[in-house]
Order: structure tokens, then C-alpha cells, then sequence
């Protein structure tokens, strides 16, 4: 059989710190089981880029349109606005071969400084939980708790920071995650995406 060709999809987590504990907490939300693609999985916002993303992107190119995904997915499936200026593009990843369905994922990250109120859709999202990374590892470990791979890396890479400034320099300095490394569906220059300081958060 022939490889299905990966569909352009973003997605983010968004982190904030918690005060009572010191430490920082991403958002996770729990796919309703029924669906296809990681039902019952515990994952961040977000979802394919859809025709019109592109059509208000600048260029309709990829990496802007991943911007306008990420928005409106996060409101779509949690109810919460975001910024896409204060959005930081960490990873990069593909489905492998031979899989039913396939996406080719930009990675962002979204710091939030201001309290949020999730609203989950109850259709697509069923549930979601505010969980700092150490603590969704080892719910992921003792299988309480089912995460996607390219999820469960993307907590290990930022478990060891306990505030959002130092995450910040952390991600900022970082190289961007691309998987599989020679990925042919992520040529960032080419899908407008260019890593210049202007387009960091302060």
C-alpha cells in the first residue's frame, strides 16, 4: 500500500506557573475515546490546518497559517484566547509511514501570564487538566494517563524548568525538535518561517 501523504497540522501547550508549589503547569485535554486519531489520549490544543488558516495567512504560506491553526483551535477545543505573537515554535513532527492517518505537526509553546477559564467542547474534548510535565510523566508511566509520543517528549524537554522566564530562554535558545531529522514536510525558510528575535515573546 502506498503512504498516505501527512496532513499540516499545529498544535500548542500552553504553560503557566503556579505560585503553591513553584513549579510550572501545561494544559492537557482528553480526546473523546470515540475518535479515530488518539481517542482517549490526553493531548495539547490544537489540530489540522484547515483552508481557510492558509487563506488569512500571510502568503498562504504554512508556518502562518500553523499560527492562525493554533488560535483557533485552542479557542475551538478550551475556550481561551491567545496571542499568536506570543507564540514560540519549538518542534516539528511526522507521522510515520504506514499509518492510517498521518500529520505533519508544528510544536509551539504559549506562555500565559494572566488566569484563563477552560470550557471544553464535550464533543472532541471531554476533559482537561492543568498538570505540571514531572507529574504527567509519571502518570504516563504507571499508565493512568495515555500520551502521544511526540506529547510525552515535548513534556520530558521542558520538565526540568520550574518558571516561565526560565523556560523562555530555555525554548528561545533551543534547537527546533524536527522528526524524523530529515523530515521533507518541514522547510521552514520555504513555509515562511524565520527564527529572528522580533518574533519572541519578552
Amino acid at each position: 500500500m502506498s503512504d498516505m501523504e501527512p496532513v499540516p497540522a499545529a498544535t500548542v501547550v500552553l504553560v503557566r506557573e503556579t505560585e503553591s508549589i513553584a513549579d510550572i503547569e501545561v494544559l492537557l485535554l482528553r480526546r473523546n475515546s470515540r475518535l479515530v486519531f488518539h481517542g482517549g489520549h490526553w493531548v495539547f490544543p490544537g489540530g489540522r490546518i484547515d483552508t481557510d488558516d492558509f487563506k488569512q495567512a500571510a502568503g498562504a504560506l504554512e508556518y502562518p497559517a500553523a499560527l492562525k491553526a493554533v488560535v483557533r483551535e485552542t479557542k475551538e477545543e478550551a475556550g481561551i484566547d491567545i496571542d499568536e505573537g506570543q507564540l514560540i515554535h519549538t518542534a516539528h513532527w511526522t507521522t510515520p509511514p504506514k499509518l492510517p492517518r498521518r500529520f505533519c505537526t508544528w510544536f509551539f509553546i504559549c506562555p500565559l501570564s494572566e488566569s484563563v477559564t477552560v470550557v471544553v467542547d464535550n464533543d472532541e474534548i471531554l476533559d482537561y487538566l492543568w498538570i505540571t510535565p514531572r507529574a504527567a510523566l509519571v502518570e504516563a508511566e504507571a499508565a493512568t494517563m495515555v500520551l502521544p509520543r511526540p506529547t510525552k517528549v515535548t513534556l520530558q524537554d521542558i520538565a526540568h524548568h520550574r518558571s516561565l522566564s526560565q523556560l523562555l530562554a530555555a525554548v528561545t535558545q533551543a534547537e527546533i525538535r524536527v522528526f524524523p531529522k530529515d523530515s521533507a514536510y518541514y522547510r521552514p525558510e520555504e513555509m515562511g518561517y524565520r527564527r529572528l528575535k522580533s518574533q519572541r515573546p519578552t
